[in-house]
Protein backbone atom coordinates (compact mmCIF):
# COMPACT_ATOMS: atom_id res chain seq x y z
CA UNK A 1 0.00 0.00 0.00
CA UNK A 2 2.63 2.34 0.86
CA UNK A 3 4.42 1.93 -2.72
CA UNK A 4 0.96 2.58 -4.10
CA UNK A 5 1.17 5.79 -2.29
CA UNK A 6 4.81 6.88 -3.49
CA UNK A 7 3.82 6.42 -6.67
CA UNK A 8 0.73 8.31 -6.77
CA UNK A 9 2.80 10.89 -5.45
CA UNK A 10 5.11 10.64 -7.89
CA UNK A 11 2.71 10.77 -10.62
CA UNK A 12 0.65 13.72 -9.23
CA UNK A 13 3.80 15.81 -7.85
CA UNK A 14 3.30 16.79 -4.02
CA UNK A 15 5.12 19.76 -4.84
CA UNK A 16 3.63 23.26 -2.90
CA UNK A 17 4.87 25.70 -5.25
CA UNK A 18 3.11 27.33 -8.50
CA UNK A 19 6.20 27.36 -10.85
CA UNK A 20 5.98 24.57 -13.10
CA UNK A 21 9.09 22.17 -12.67
CA UNK A 22 10.60 23.61 -16.03
CA UNK A 23 9.57 27.58 -14.59
CA UNK A 24 13.51 28.58 -15.47
CA UNK A 25 13.86 30.30 -12.38
CA UNK A 26 16.70 32.36 -13.49
CA UNK A 27 14.30 33.82 -16.48
CA UNK A 28 11.62 34.36 -13.87
CA UNK A 29 13.89 36.52 -11.61
CA UNK A 30 14.91 38.64 -14.79
CA UNK A 31 11.22 39.59 -15.60
CA UNK A 32 11.30 40.46 -11.65
CA UNK A 33 13.88 43.04 -12.22
CA UNK A 34 12.12 44.02 -15.56
CA UNK A 35 8.53 44.33 -14.18
CA UNK A 36 9.83 46.41 -11.17
CA UNK A 37 12.34 48.31 -13.63
CA UNK A 38 9.43 49.45 -15.38
CA UNK A 39 7.44 50.43 -12.83
CA UNK A 40 9.86 52.43 -10.38
CA UNK A 41 11.62 53.98 -13.53
CA UNK A 42 8.37 56.10 -14.08
CA UNK A 43 6.91 56.54 -11.66
CA UNK A 44 5.26 60.33 -11.82
CA UNK A 45 8.23 61.98 -13.79
CA UNK A 46 8.44 63.67 -17.02
CA UNK A 47 8.36 61.85 -19.83
CA UNK A 48 12.36 63.01 -20.26
CA UNK A 49 12.84 61.37 -17.18
CA UNK A 50 10.95 58.31 -18.02
CA UNK A 51 13.15 58.05 -21.12
CA UNK A 52 16.23 58.04 -19.35
CA UNK A 53 14.40 55.52 -17.02
CA UNK A 54 13.62 53.50 -20.10
CA UNK A 55 17.35 53.07 -21.27
CA UNK A 56 18.18 51.14 -18.81
CA UNK A 57 15.33 48.37 -19.11
CA UNK A 58 17.43 47.24 -22.28
CA UNK A 59 20.44 45.33 -20.52
CA UNK A 60 17.48 43.70 -18.78
CA UNK A 61 15.64 42.82 -21.64
CA UNK A 62 18.93 41.49 -23.40
CA UNK A 63 19.67 38.95 -20.84
CA UNK A 64 16.01 37.99 -20.50
CA UNK A 65 16.77 37.61 -24.53
CA UNK A 66 19.72 35.66 -23.82
CA UNK A 67 17.73 33.27 -21.28
CA UNK A 68 15.51 32.58 -23.66
CA UNK A 69 17.56 31.49 -26.28
CA UNK A 70 19.09 29.34 -23.71
CA UNK A 71 16.19 27.15 -22.89
CA UNK A 72 15.45 27.61 -26.86
CA UNK A 73 11.93 29.13 -25.77
CA UNK A 74 11.68 31.69 -28.99
CA UNK A 75 8.22 31.58 -30.69
CA UNK A 76 6.42 33.75 -32.83
CA UNK A 77 4.65 36.08 -30.09
CA UNK A 78 8.02 36.58 -28.16
CA UNK A 79 9.68 37.83 -31.45
CA UNK A 80 6.87 39.82 -32.40
CA UNK A 81 6.43 41.56 -28.87
CA UNK A 82 10.41 42.44 -29.25
CA UNK A 83 10.05 44.00 -32.74
CA UNK A 84 7.25 46.09 -30.91
CA UNK A 85 9.70 47.50 -28.40
CA UNK A 86 12.56 47.93 -30.94
CA UNK A 87 10.19 50.67 -33.06
CA UNK A 88 8.41 52.30 -30.25
CA UNK A 89 12.20 52.61 -28.69
CA UNK A 90 13.07 54.10 -32.01
CA UNK A 91 9.68 56.61 -31.99
CA UNK A 92 10.56 57.26 -28.53
CA UNK A 93 14.08 58.36 -29.17
CA UNK A 94 12.85 60.25 -32.45
CA UNK A 95 10.79 62.17 -29.75
CA UNK A 96 13.12 62.60 -27.59
CA UNK A 97 15.58 64.46 -29.67
CA UNK A 98 12.74 66.93 -30.77
CA UNK A 99 11.77 67.70 -27.24
CA UNK A 100 15.44 68.25 -26.30
CA UNK A 101 15.62 70.66 -29.61
CA UNK A 102 12.34 72.77 -28.26
CA UNK A 103 13.84 72.21 -24.44
CA UNK A 104 10.53 70.74 -23.51
CA UNK A 105 10.63 68.22 -21.08
CA UNK A 106 6.83 67.88 -20.65
CA UNK A 107 6.92 67.78 -24.76
CA UNK A 108 3.00 65.67 -25.85
CA UNK A 109 4.79 63.68 -28.07
CA UNK A 110 7.44 62.33 -26.13
CA UNK A 111 5.09 61.79 -23.48
CA UNK A 112 3.22 59.99 -26.63
CA UNK A 113 5.99 57.64 -27.38
CA UNK A 114 7.44 56.99 -23.70
CA UNK A 115 3.78 55.68 -23.27
CA UNK A 116 4.09 53.28 -26.39
CA UNK A 117 7.10 52.30 -24.62
CA UNK A 118 5.72 51.40 -21.48
CA UNK A 119 2.98 49.61 -23.53
CA UNK A 120 5.69 47.45 -25.86
CA UNK A 121 7.19 46.31 -22.17
CA UNK A 122 4.35 45.40 -21.05
CA UNK A 123 3.29 43.28 -23.92
CA UNK A 124 7.14 42.27 -23.77
CA UNK A 125 6.68 41.24 -20.56
CA UNK A 126 3.19 38.87 -21.20
CA UNK A 127 4.95 37.29 -23.82
CA UNK A 128 8.00 36.13 -21.71
CA UNK A 129 5.92 34.97 -18.90
CA UNK A 130 3.94 33.07 -21.67
CA UNK A 131 7.00 31.53 -22.87
CA UNK A 132 8.55 30.99 -19.17
CA UNK A 133 5.39 29.32 -18.05
CA UNK A 134 4.60 26.99 -21.10
CA UNK A 135 5.16 23.34 -20.37
CA UNK A 136 8.27 22.67 -23.01
CA UNK A 137 7.37 19.73 -26.05
CA UNK A 138 7.62 16.24 -25.25
CA UNK A 139 7.74 16.61 -21.03
CA UNK A 140 4.71 13.95 -20.75
CA UNK A 141 1.58 16.40 -20.92
CA UNK A 142 0.83 15.76 -24.40
CA UNK A 143 -2.24 13.35 -25.02
CA UNK A 144 -1.89 9.77 -25.68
Amino acid sequence: MASVAVLVALATGCRNDAAPAWGYPELGATLGSLSRALEEGCAGSAPASCADGLDRLDALAERAFAEVLDHRLLDDAYVEARNEVDRARELRLAAAAQARSRRDPHDLLLGRAVAAERLAYRHLLAALERVRTAPPPGDGTEPV
